[in-house]
């Protein structure tokens, strides 16, 4: 179980060293120490590794992330998990803007509060935040679920296109195009299924969420909506 110390070696070196690790690595666990909010820690991974990072980060922590499970044991800074592509990234802390930024799959677990544009043109990623999130979150989110056990901010999913948004709070306002839908049995089992996958199973109740989607009418371009282009 590696552990490596940011104080005392270069974060170069140590992302080198985790973008070398091939699927049948015997060195499955990596503990980062003292981070200091350093920015692309653990960015670029492709093995299925488990990466522990013991502090704050900064941007883009775990951006790119392929299969591997990154914990983040503090706050993190701008675009944290973009452009993931499978794997798990959990942050036990808050994360600033655009958390899971135009990722296209895995999950992305905020146990605090997210900032603005959380989700921002995501595509098939799943993110939970414990806390709420700020405002243009979902903004473009093409498909993926974004789940909020606290509140939304303003303009959420402003010019959706197929992800689905679940808010268990307030919703401050919605974006172009975004529309509350109604909540099937289907939409449920969707929901109970991230809430188990974060860990959440039977503390939360799916029956307290409101359901938020597209309502398709700038899919096409018709000149009666050019105002909302």
């Amino acid at each position: 179980m590696p552990v490596y110390d940011l104080r005392s070696a270069g974060l170069r070196d140590l992302n080198r060293q985790l973008h070398a690790l091939r699927p049948d690595t015997n060195e499955t666990h990596w503990t980062v120490q003292n981070p200091d909010g350093a920015h692309a820690i653990a960015a670029g991974l492709d093995a299925p590794v488990t990466v522990e990072i013991e502090g704050n980060v900064g941007y883009y922590c775990a951006g790119m992330n392929k299969l591997a499970n990154v914990v983040i044991h503090g706050s993190a800074g701008t675009g944290v998990a973009e452009n993931m592509m499978s794997g798990f990234v959990h942050v036990k802390g808050d994360v600033s803007q655009s958390a899971g930024a135009t990722s296209h799959g895995g999950m992305l677990v905020v146990d605090g509060n997210a900032g603005a544009r959380c989700g921002i043109s995501m595509k098939g990623i799943d993110i939970l935040v414990k806390g709420s999130i700020g405002h243009m979150s979902a903004f473009m989110a093409q498909a993926g679920t974004l789940t909020v056990l606290g509140d939304a901010g303003e303009a959420l999913g402003d010019s959706l296109y197929e992800a689905r948004l679940y808010v268990r709070g307030s919703v401050k306002s919605l974006g172009a195009d975004c529309i509350e839908k109604e909540m099937r049995d289907e939409h449920r089992e969707q929901l109970f299924a991230k809430l188990k996958a974060a860990g959440l199973a039977g503390e939360v109740d799916p029956s307290e969420f409101r359901r938020y989607g597209s309502a398709r009418t700038l899919y096409h371009f018709h000149v009666d909506n050019a105002g909302a282009y």
